[in-house]
């Protein structure tokens, strides 16, 4: 009898061999298989995870090449010891890019397919943006793209159907902005840029337009759809079915219509002739946008509701205040529990998971968690995104450091937040380590900057105390967050990517920090807080913004080398744990409250 794994690598090579043979049918070199759905989203659907059902790659990111004799995964480096674990056997190669790379497919595939070949790609899950890079590299060496052939619906005989979950209303006090004046805002940004009409398919900016959610999508609380926006129409494509009734009567009154999800082509190749079309390249695909009609002028522009939306309002912004006061009630509980239990009772790392999501889920408001959370011992720190399974987990016993990034959905924002905590005796090693994260987290969350400032000019305030002693970690340091809504959401991004215009930090923004450090089979570490952009005075040199922090739980001190804290860097630690001790102290009672006063006393 062939064990799990052996069973588990013959289904992947016999998946590629079909794929092979579905290349040889068509007559093309090569196909190449993202990590997206038609809503270039980050999590997807079943129905659209066709890069981990081919390859057995289950990470977040990746992009899956197959040509007749080579089978690659390019991922970077947050995936490398877990895409090494998954490939092994089934035959792919892993292809290591660094973080914030993702074009090294397109220069392989340019320098590897012969001249006047041809590459096949799903052109409904392809994203403009990434068409067109390909479309230039593949040029000079007259390579052809071939968007209309979806060579995995050939060989997915039991592709799971779409989700069929209702959708249902993000509704006052917590929607703050009524539908009509969100599209009223859209609108205006449409008629700044010269048009008539707004095509959007990314499921976050739909959900937040439209004042709906759903759960179409693991963590994310989104429903599969497309949008048009006219200057005085409205026209919502979801699945037939997902609104309920009353729904889509309080939609009608808002000008929203409903139409089949497969009707969004249509309704794109039947605008009129004359029209101007508002499309987003890096937001759309080009299957979608291959079908808008003939003589339709396109505008190319970011989204009007990503940059909105990124904004949170005043009222949002106490309504997340509010979600982040609960959600460290909720850690207080957990930890509590943890440190009473730990040497008392066999704890794992799904123990934790288990233990923390019922803390969450006894506070208000609370909905669900907002990705998988992360709880790493030891050696599985040091994996970025590690993730605790039935068949491969840790006990935690010993002496050590746990890391545990974990996040919660509540009506009234999102929250994400990593902690490392000590087990036992940490090593002086371990407390310089965290010492080191702790000191650039602390000095990206005091920066002051003009308004406007592209946000990956930030990055290496939280890694200038790491790259002193010569450590780099290889993730961004910050990523932007919704308003109940996806845990990672832009246009900003605090990291040491390309900047774009649409980058600026402007006031309402919120943005994680967490710089790491990450000890191959010894540890890792990351600390995380939620920032808030707030406005910070203006000089004869302009306005200037600083960062509230959002977050509220204590941070680890048993961990720290108090002589590599300057005295500015304790201020500000003491500072940060007297704020979490009144503002998470009325929330929670006992244990947890013991817990809580105990760990924000100062240093």
């Amino acid at each position: 009898m062939n064990s799990p794994s052996t069973q588990r690598e013959t289904e992947i090579r016999a998946r590629i061999d079909q794929l092979r043979a579905a290349l040889r049918r068509h007559g093309v070199d090569a196909c190449l298989v993202p990590s997206a759905d038609p809503h270039l989203s980050e999590y997807l659907p079943e129905h659209w995870q066709a890069r981990q059902w081919l390859s057995g790659f289950t990470g977040s990111m990746g992009t899956l090449v197959v040509t007749t004799d080579f089978t690659g995964v390019w991922a970077d480096s947050r995936y490398w010891v877990q895409a090494e674990a998954e490939l092994a056997g089934t035959g792919i190669t892993l292809m290591r890019i660094p973080t914030g790379n993702n074009s090294q497919h397109v220069d392989w595939l340019a320098a590897n397919l012969p001249e006047g070949g041809s590459l096949a790609v799903d052109g409904s899950s392809l994203g403009l943006a990434a068409a067109q890079q390909l479309r230039a590299a593949f040029g000079a060496r007259a390579i052809t793209l071939r968007a209309d052939l979806d060579l995995v619906a050939e060989v997915w005989s039991d592709r799971p159907a779409l989700p069929a979950a209702p959708v249902y209303e993000h509704l006052p006090p917590h929607a703050a902005t009524s539908r009509a004046d969100k599209l009223a805002g859209v609108r205006a940004a449409m008629a700044a840029h010269g048009a008539g009409w707004h095509f959007l398919s990314t499921l976050d900016d739909i959900a937040w337009l439209f004042n709906l959610r759903g759960s179409d999508v693991s963590y994310n609380p989104v429903f599969i759809a497309h949008a048009l926006i006219g200057a005085d129409t409205a026209t919502l494509f979801v699945g037939g079915g997902k609104v309920p009734a009353a729904l889509a009567e309080r939609l009608t009154t808002d000008g929203v219509v409903l139409a089949p999800y497969d009707a969004a082509p249509a309704a794109l190749a039947a605008l009129p002739a004359d029209a101007t079309l508002l499309l987003d390249p890096r937001r759309v695909t080009l299957g979608l946008r291959e079908k808008v009609a003939e003589g339709v002028r396109v505008v190319e522009a970011i989204n009007p509701s990503t940059l909105a939306k990124s904004r949170k309002t005043a009222a949002e912004a106490a309504h997340v205040r509010e979600a982040m006061a609960q959600d460290g009630a909720a850690l207080a509980e957990f930890f509590a529990w943890f440190e009473s239990a730990i040497g008392r009772e066999t704890i794992t790392e799904l123990t934790v998971d288990e233990k923390l999501t019922a803390a969450r889920a006894r506070r208000p408001g609370f909905v669900s968690a907002s990705f998988g959370t992360i709880a790493a011992w030891n050696a599985n720190g040091a994996m970025p995104h590690y993730h605790a399974t039935d068949a491969s987990h840790a006990t935690i016993a010993g002496d050590g450091l746990l890391l545990i990034d974990s996040g919660g959905q509540y009506l009234g924002g999102t929250t994400d937040i990593t902690r490392v905590v000590a087990v036992g005796t940490p090593s002086a090693a371990q407390k310089r380590d965290f010492t080191l994260v702790l000191k650039g987290m602390i000095s990206l969350s005091r920066a002051k900057f003009p308004r406007g400032t592209l946000s990956p000019a930030l990055d290496a305030l939280a890694r200038a105390p790491i790259w002193a002693e010569g450590i780099e970690y290889g993730h961004g340091t910050g990523h932007g967050v919704g308003y109940f809504m996806n845990v990672h959401e832009g246009p900003q991004s605090i990291s040491k990517a390309i900047p774009n215009a649409d980058m600026a930090m402007e006031p309402g923004m919120i943005t994680s920090n967490e710089p790491g450090i990450y000890r191959p089979g010894q540890w890792g570490v990351r600390i995380e807080n939620l920032l808030l952009n707030v406005e910070a005075g203006s000089t004869e040199f302009g306005d200037f913004l600083a960062f509230e922090t959002l977050t509220l739980c204590p941070i680890d001190t048993r961990c720290i080398d108090r002589g590599l804290l300057r005295d500015d860097e304790v201020s500000w630690l003491n500072a940060y744990h007297a704020t979490v001790r009144e503002r998470v102290a009325p929330l929670v009672t006992g244990a947890a409250l013991a817990w809580l006063e105990a760990n924000t006393q100062a240093i």
